[in-house]
């Protein structure tokens, strides 16, 4: 084992410890490790990221489940038109992508530059939600028709698909807002959305590419063990603290994502 691969290992661990701690961003540091750490191509970090991220959340719902803080029903029926979209954006939509987007001149957009520009815009969007004030998260309204809730299941199914990530930090606000979910239970109850999405997401990448599953169960065991000392830590933390620290981080990370992608 090379410095490379302990180091990517050590970002295993750092990723579950995030997952732990805050109850998101796993794809928000996995995808970025993968790439530019392990030399992954963007399209199977992405994919890798769905599976890390996918049974990191089982855990992470059953630990929340013990403290009763999940809407099984809630979740459940959210995550229909979420993993529908997401399986058919991994099994058709990102692997019809063509390989060069577009060229001005001389610059060329790829199909993996492009991929990693566009979670970088995501990440932007994360960083700003976690840097703020939670307030605007807090108010809760009356739950919308379902058929509202079924086309913004596939709008951001459709983004966490082509993304590699969980989507969890757009699942939480949208639980509070639009079934009226109180803020610990959404963040509980998202976790189920972000199982299936990235599970069943990852399945239609199984059938299209090469998985390396030695190395993938490796790091995702290491991501799960990295969960459990997080939750363990996490007694010991201001969560909200904790938020914005990484809400900045985040930021931080994705302006280098961009600057390493158009450079």
């Amino acid at each position: 084992m090379d410095s490379t691969q302990i180091l990517g290992y050590i970002g295993a661990l750092i990723v579950g410890l995030v997952l732990g701690l805050i109850g998101g961003g796993g794809s928000i540091l996995t995808v970025p490790l993968l790439v530019y750490l392990l030399g992954y191509n963007p399209v199977i970090a992405t994919a890798y990221s769905l599976f890390v991220v996918g049974t990191s959340s089982m855990v992470g719902t059953y630990q929340k489940h013990k403290k009763g803080l999940v809407d099984f029903k809630t979740g459940l029926a959210f995550s229909f038109p979420s993993f529908v979209a997401v399986y058919l954006s991994r099994r058709y939509l990102v692997q019809g992508i063509p390989e060069t987007l577009f060229s001005l001149g001389n610059f060329e957009v790829s199909k993996g530059m492009g991929i990693m520009i566009f979670f970088a815009i995501i990440m932007l969007l994360a960083s700003f939600s976690m840097i703020r004030k939670g307030k605007d998260q807090e108010v809760v309204s009356k739950p919308q028709a379902y058929y509202k809730t079924f086309v913004q299941g596939l709008i951001i199914g459709t983004i966490t698909g082509i993304i590699g990530a969980g989507g969890g930090f757009l699942y939480v606000p949208a639980l509070v807002v639009w079934a009226n979910i109180p803020m610990k239970k959404a963040v509980g109850t998202s976790l189920i959305i972000v199982t299936i999405n990235s599970l069943i997401g990852f399945m239609g990448d199984v059938q299209t590419l090469d998985i390396e599953w030695a190395f993938l169960l490796t790091f995702t065991l290491i991501s799960i063990l990295g969960i459990i000392l997080g939750v363990f830590i996490s007694k010991f933390i201001s969560g909200p603290k904790l938020k914005k620290s990484f809400g900045f981080f985040v930021l931080i990370m994705a302006i280098y994502i961009i600057y390493k992608e158009l450079k």
